[in-house]
């Protein structure tokens, strides 16, 4: 633990503190930014691993597969090109690519080449994924109101959508380096993810 010259402790931790680091560039947090940071951290942890959990016990999927499974059903035709779905779910290309594998194997997502695009994939929502995801959404829907929503006030909720929006409008990767495809392939590739 890192103590400042003010006194607040920092999230770093050090063999040794000197002067040198209380002279430093370093901008340390304020002993306000310091406990908003910790509980930030200690109320995300507790809500994620409540969903994680009630998600695995309920229906047996994890948490980054069933979001996969959201941004499908709500896209076109279920479907997105692969390096859409990494953006929008946040995953890294590889990540993604290993998730769908896993959903592929369960047959809840098919992955399919882009006939315009020879480099281009699509994963698309099976209609078993569809059926999985419909009996999974009322158990998680039910645990997001419980760790969230049933704690907040109508004003809270506004505000927690102001500072999430802040803090996700930060910086983020380069989609380009999230892509494994091309930028020619159409989303719908010639009418085959058509319902």
């Amino acid at each position: 633990m890192t103590i400042t010259r003010d006194g607040s402790c920092q999230t770093l931790n050090y063999l040794s503190y000197d002067d040198r680091m209380a002279q430093s560039a370093t901008r340390w947090l304020t002993p306000e930014e310091q406990r908003a940071w910790r509980i930030f951290l200690t109320a995300t942890q507790r809500l994620f691993s409540a969903v994680e959990g009630q998600l695995q016990r309920d229906s047996d999927i994890p948490h980054g597969y069933y979001e996969i499974l959201v941004r499908l059903s709500e896209a076109d035709g279920r479907a997105l090109r692969m390096s859409q779905l990494a953006e929008a779910s946040t995953f890294s290309k590889s990540r993604l690519s290993h998730a769908v594998a896993r959903l592929e194997e369960r047959g809840w997502v098919e992955r399919l080449d882009c006939p315009t695009d020879r480099r281009g994939q699509v994963a698309r929502l099976t209609d078993a994924g569809y059926a999985t995801l419909e009996a999974a959404a009322p158990g998680h829907a039910e645990q997001v109101r419980r760790s969230v929503f049933d704690r907040l006030s109508s004003d809270q909720v506004s505000v927690l959508t102001e500072i999430s929006t802040a803090i996700a409008a930060g910086p983020r990767p380069d989609p380009a380096s999230l892509s494994d495809e091309a930028s020619g392939c159409p989303l719908t590739c010639e009418g085959e993810l058509a319902e």
